[in-house]
């Protein structure tokens, strides 16, 4: 059985390191994967107790065929992101059962900086962040403990130094932030488990908005140059639903397209900026006839904007909205307006024949338009997040038997009774409204602000949106969701935990949006910060943009932050106390390099003695030192005279000491 090379304290440093960088990635991995490292944990140790022996070739082989296999199988593929860092996860783990001398060991420790980066891939935020600043630490010490000898093996003298060093890599570190090159990613990486969160879809279907909902997860945050506009101008449009099924809206790539809308924008311009949050989708979220000239986004020819790339991480960009906007007033083409007019043949009877109904009593498009708002304002229509199941005519059932429903039922409703009666219409899905955070003075939009209205085209005026949920609960636009729901009570009944349920507890509320600030002001300043803002930094700060000049002051601050560290921490550990207590000092210092240095409560006696056993060729000049001091501390001699005779000794002491620690004797000396 072979012999670990590898030291003990360097292997619990080890194991402790590997569990440290392994934690966050635990969560979104299968539960046999904290199994398998319980086992390989367990089986290092036993190598190191020399009970258990190293797998063999075939061991290992077969090892790593099961590995990809298990990948395989969890992830469904071997390819994306999700599969490489698993399999890079299990491998990591593996590794420890091949370790057999310290390279080895140096490898593991490498890796795990490695993996510590991976989990930023899935997560930026604080508490993430800060964790992993104990992961670099835990792993830096790991490295020093490797070096440490059996006799020099200090776990807390390790921590310092690894927590010293990137203290000192600090300074530096802010300075490579400010002023590095922001350069744009060489290929895009996107999330496959991204695509599983909360969010809108891209279909909608009765009842998919109700139980989106239900979600307190945030969606997006928005900022505005100015003052923030009322709730009733806050429809923020995702995408436009222009096929339906029977049952399922869904988008019409076709109606789309690349190619902007015709607009007439006028009245106040207003700025805002948004940072959404991941979804695994490129759709983004704006105000009906936003402009925007940033790179990363292109606007559709719907009125909507999007993303050059899935969303696989918080999304910051700029929009300018104004105060009137008329779309599209010049026509529809053919084309365009017999997909607007798209209904399945054999659905909803009783729907069609209201619409040619409301038709032959309102000639005008607008008029019928209105008619039928009346009608969900003034029939017995009811707005709840606890609609009754619908069968196959979806839109009959409602309209005409449950008349209960959320706002997909009454924008899916209202879209298929126009284009019955011949007026070209689609659903619109995004957000309505936000809660204001009066710290940042900022929106957060959360899931459970989802809605769906409507747009409708009409000779003269181009598209137009209407809200028949406002018809029916004017307070789900006007005042939230939490309102509307009040009296049903079913505001995120299903989510007790979250905190937007408990606004009306003060001090629960402010903790939240403060909490919230703080995220919000980290991803603005600091996971937003791309090249755009680098550069207006530049400009603010130093008047320029030129990168020849921003690399001399680049080079001259790290020049100043090394020099100034240099001073500090390179300079002498200055000493202070007496004469006798000076010596004590230098002395415990310099025999703390050989493992030999004093211990709690060790008086000068007991600690010459020890000496003199661990150090046998200098026992002359240890009684000499020790001597002398006794004689200083407890004889009450003249202290010049005393100084006079410690401090060669001390010298004599000092010289005679060796490099390394001498191998321990055979037998103990008197």
């Amino acid at each position: 059985m072979s012999t670990a090379l590898i030291p003990r304290n360097a292997l619990a440093w080890l194991l402790g390191a590997q569990l440290v960088v392994l934690l966050p990635h635990l969560p979104r991995l299968p539960w046999w994967v904290a199994v398998l490292w319980l086992g390989c944990a367990a089986w290092r140790v036993q190598i190191q107790r020399m009970r258990w022996g190293y797998p063999g070739r075939i061991l290992r082989a077969g090892g790593l065929l099961l590995t990809g296999v298990a990948v395989f199988f969890t992830q469904g593929t071997l390819i994306g992101l999700d599969a490489t860092v698993m399999l890079l996860l299990l491998l990591f783990m593996l590794k420890l059962l091949e370790m057999r001398n310290p390279r080895d060991a140096l490898v593991v420790i490498y890796l795990g900086f490695f993996i510590l980066a991976t989990a930023f891939l899935f997560d930026q935020g604080i508490p993430l962040t800060l964790y992993q600043c104990v992961g670099a630490v835990v792993l830096v010490a790991a490295l020093i403990g490797l070096q440490q000898s059996p006799a020099r093996n200090d776990p807390w003298h390790a921590l310092r130094s690894a927590a010293a060093m990137l203290l000192q890599a600090l300074p530096l570190m802010l300075l490579m932030f400010l002023f590095f090159p922001r350069l744009a990613p060489l290929w895009t990486i996107n999330l496959p488990s991204a695509e599983s969160r909360t969010g809108l879809s891209d279909t909608m279907a009765p009842a998919d908005i109700a139980n989106l909902a239900q979600s307190p997860e945030l969606a997006f945050r928005a900022s505005f140059e100015g003052n923030i506009p009322p709730p009733n101008r806050l429809y923020w449009r995702a995408m436009t639903l222009s096929r339906f099924d029977g049952r399922v809206w869904s988008q019409d790539r076709l109606l789309e397209g690349h190619q902007p809308l015709a607009v007439e924008r006028s009245g106040a311009a207003l700025d805002y900026q948004v940072i959404a949050q991941p979804t695994g989708r490129n759709w983004l979220y704006s105000l009906p006839g936003s402009v925007s000239d940033s790179p990363e986004l292109r606007a559709l020819r719907d009125d909507t904007l999007r993303a050059n790339r899935p969303l696989s991480s918080t999304f910051g960009y700029t929009a300018t909205a104004f105060e009137r906007v008329q779309r599209q007033r010049d026509g529809l083409t053919e084309d365009e307006r017999q997909r607007l007019l798209q209904l399945p043949e054999d659905s909803d009877p009783r729907s069609r024949a209201w619409a040619e109904e409301l038709r032959q009593r309102h000639a005008s498009d607008a008029e019928l338009v209105n008619a039928l708002l009346r009608h969900f304002n003034q029939q017995p229509f009811h707005y709840t997040l606890r609609p009754p199941t619908l069968g196959r005519h979806s839109n009959d059932e409602f309209l005409f038997d449950t008349q209960r429903g959320f706002c997909e039922h009454y924008a899916g409703a209202m879209t298929f009774v126009l284009r019955a009666a011949g007026i070209p219409a689609r659903v619109v899905t995004g957000y309505q409204g936000g809660e204001l955070n009066p710290r940042g003075g900022y929106l957060l939009v959360h899931q459970f602000d989802a809605h769906a209205w409507i747009e409708a085209w009409l000779p003269g005026q181009g598209w137009q949106s209407f809200d028949p949920t406002f018809q029916v609960a004017p307070s789900r636009i006007e005042r939230g969701l939490e309102e509307a729901m009040r009296e049903e009570g079913s505001f995120l009944a299903d989510a007790p935990l979250a905190g937007s349920r408990y606004r009306d507890i003060g001090w629960v509320n402010n903790l939240r949006l403060t909490w919230d600030d703080i995220n919000y002001q980290w991803q603005l300043r600091v996971l937003n910060f791309q090249s755009e803002e680098q550069l207006a930094l530049f400009k603010r700060w130093l008047g320029t943009a030129d990168w020849r000049r921003i690399g001399v002051v680049v080079l001259s601050l790290v020049g100043l932050v090394m020099v100034v560290q240099a001073l500090i921490w390179l300079r002498p550990r200055r000493l202070s106390g007496s004469p006798a207590q000076l010596a004590w000092q230098q002395l415990d210092q310099r025999l703390g390099k050989l493992g030999l240095g004093v211990r709690a409560g060790e008086g000068p006696r007991d600690w010459q003695q020890r000496l003199r056993q661990a150090l046998p060729q200098q026992r002359a000049a240890i009684d000499g030192f020790f001597d002398r001091f006794v004689e200083q501390s407890y004889a009450q001699r003249q202290p010049g005279e005393a100084q006079a005779q410690l401090k060669p000794a001390l010298q004599t002491l000092l010289r005679s000491l060796p490099r390394r620690r001498p191998p321990a004797p055979s037998q103990a000396l008197d």
